[in-house]
């Protein structure tokens, strides 16, 4: 399988190791208080811990990386809809559906 860039010429390889390294960050304890409180960092709504997602504000296709300064907890719904926007691509996005 070829190594081809994604977005902003993230290769392939690079976004498989900071998913990796999401992955181990996902099972320490700084993943677990940070998602205690059920509260989705977007949209506030309160769901239950194990159902929040693990969000890049810098998404890993736009350059960003698996570090704990970069990654927010979220509920499915916002995950799935901000996709690949930056945080504050993602406010403008929001203030235009009000």
């Amino acid at each position: 399988m070829g190594d081809y860039l994604w977005l902003d010429g993230v290769s392939e390889e690079t976004i498989r190791r900071e998913r990796a390294k999401a992955r181990d960050l996902r099972k320490t304890r700084w993943w677990q208080q940070k998602t205690a409180s059920g509260a989705c960092y977007y949209c506030s709504k309160i769901i239950v811990h194990k159902e929040l997602t693990m969000d890049h504000l810098v998404p890993l296709a736009r350059g960003g990386r698996s570090n704990k300064d970069n990654l927010v907890p979220c509920c499915k719904d916002c995950n799935n809809k901000k996709k690949t926007m930056l945080a504050v691509e993602w406010e403008e996005y929001i203030n235009k559906k009000d």
